[in-house]
């Protein structure tokens, strides 16, 4: 290792469950484009938190916590337990005067439904039908000053795919944690349903996304150029939708810039806040 750089520590909390996933490639790759651009010495370490029960210790620099499959309902699985106390004992560490340097955790999609229950903020139920493709998504007041999408327009174009919804926000419960509210889904003027939320930063440390930030553009279309996965995405969606995910991942303006912005810049803030105290 060049000692000349900087160490920054990585844990990525998978939650595929053994599932085969296009995520934690892109997890994965945007964690070293980003150490690359940084001239930083990153290391990040796996966590099978299903399958094997791994969760990590408060000694790594940042956290990212995947997607996965199924209902994030919990049922007392024992992965659950240890999964819930981890994001306690995230906010009692960043909470604790005594630790100056704070731990910083990224929440996708199930991960993020998670949250939503195990801290009350909101009501997390089945879609009528699963939200798959691209999709705009429209800021809140909050959401426009959050550094983490500020470069991004409002709205901003996700990849999404889910079969469950935040809705119904606890404003009691937000205040409590002091989160905020980031972004909704699209508009649906002729759909008499609440629009879903899509991305909550739950504190200062804490931040999540329905969606799926870590999403590659030009990896989903190579994946969905192949003949057997455009077929089955016709024969459930239809041809429009495939049609407007691939021009969609054509554009720079669309899912490429939501990839190139969210995580870097919560990865940015991270070695930010974490390498502070060594300046002050």
């Amino acid at each position: 290792m060049n000692d000349n750089k900087k160490h920054f520590r990585i844990a990525i909390l998978d939650m595929y469950d053994g599932f085969e996933n296009e995520g934690m490639r892109c997890i994965k790759k945007i964690i070293t484009a980003f150490g690359e651009q940084e001239s930083l010495d990153v290391a990040y370490t796996v966590f099978d938190v299903r399958q094997k029960l791994e969760i990590p210790g408060m000694d790594f620099d940042a956290y990212i916590s995947t997607g996965g499959p199924g209902n994030p309902s919990p049922v007392g699985a024992a992965w659950e337990k240890k999964f819930f106390g981890f994001l306690d004992q995230m906010l009692r560490f960043n909470a604790s005067r005594h630790n100056k340097v704070k731990k910083h955790l990224f929440l996708i999609c199930h991960s993020f439904q998670m949250a939503c229950i195990h801290w009350q903020l909101a009501s997390v139920s089945k879609r009528r039908k699963t939200s798959f493709g691209t999709f705009p998504v429209y800021k809140s007041a909050a959401g426009r000053k959050d550094p983490l999408l500020s470069a991004l327009a409002d709205p901003f174009w996700i990849v999404d795919s889910r079969d469950y919804q935040v809705t119904q926000p606890n404003q009691f419960a937000f205040d409590d944690l002091g989160a905020k509210l980031l972004c909704l889904e699209k508009i649906r003027p002729h759909v008499p349903l609440e629009r879903a939320i899509m991305a909550i930063r739950f504190s200062k440390e804490i931040v999540g996304t329905q969606f799926h930030p870590e999403a590659d553009a030009e990896g989903m279309l190579r994946y969905f150029l192949r003949e057997d996965k455009k077929a089955a995405i016709i024969a459930n969606h239809g041809e429009a939708k495939y049609n407007d995910m691939i021009m969609h991942l054509n554009d720079p303006d669309k899912i490429m810039m939501t990839e190139s912005v969210i995580i870097p810049a919560f990865l940015k803030n991270a070695l930010n806040k974490t390498f502070l105290p060594a300046y002050a």
